[in-house]
């Protein structure tokens, strides 16, 4: 990574521009400005960072809308100092709530505001936002490794290790099994969420990401 970060040419603040834009729809959502620690950041994680040029730190987008930015891809320009990267978004890009940043024209001398347009799939933004929930609940367990509360039932699982955790998890699928053979949907609903949960920290047990599970699924759907 420090090769790639020899190539870009920061400017003299150590920023580069970065353009956020929607991999599907091409959509541009955003500009931001990346330095080297923020675009490291993003490399690692898969989350768009930026450098708070306000604030003068990390910015991590979607830290706390959950609106996380999850790259899919980075392109730099033929002079290496500017950066189009190209996300899936899990909810709007802009503070907001518009989709983009870039929500207003130029019309006859006049500024108005242009239409969003339809999303090109089935999924809605408010299915979308939904999902970036997972991303949430795997961040707060992940906090609760690192950071230990007492009395926390999630901390009390780490504390236990592997058996006691993969000994819930079996438990919580059988529960599922038992929900299906009876056709019941809430209860099936409510063991699923509980068997979600465990496996979540079963990801955080071994430090790995909940993007390669979805990466792993998106593989085999292609």
């Amino acid at each position: 990574m420090k090769d790639i970060l020899e190539k870009v040419k920061f400017d003299e603040n150590g920023l580069v521009p970065a353009i956020l834009q929607d991999i599907d729809s091409k959509e541009v959502l955003m500009l931001g400005y990346m330095n080297e620690e923020s675009l490291l950041k993003t490399m690692e994680t898969g989350k768009a960072c930026f450098w708070s040029r306000s604030r003068q730190e990390l910015w991590l987008k979607g830290e706390t809308s959950g609106n996380y930015q999850f790259v899919k891809e980075i392109r730099f320009d033929c002079d290496n100092d500017s950066l189009l990267v190209k996300v899936k978004a899990a909810g709007p890009a802009c503070h907001t709530g518009k989709k983009s940043c870039f929500y207003q024209r130029l019309s006859s001398g006049i500024i108005e505001e242009v239409p969003e347009s339809c999303s090109s799939g089935n999924v809605s933004g408010a299915e979308l936002d939904k999902a970036a929930f997972l991303y949430r609940l795997y961040d707060v367990i992940k906090d609760r490794k690192e950071n230990p509360v007492e009395g926390s039932y999630t901390n009390y699982l780490f504390r236990e290790g592997v058996d006691k955790i993969c000994k819930k998890i079996g438990e919580e699928a059988a529960e599922v099994i038992i929900g299906a053979k009876n056709a019941s949907k809430d209860e099936m609903i409510y063991e699923i969420g509980d068997l979600i949960y465990h496996l979540m920290v079963l990801l955080n047990l071994y430090n790995i990401p909940l993007r390669d599970i979805f990466a792993e699924l998106e593989s085999r759907s292609k």
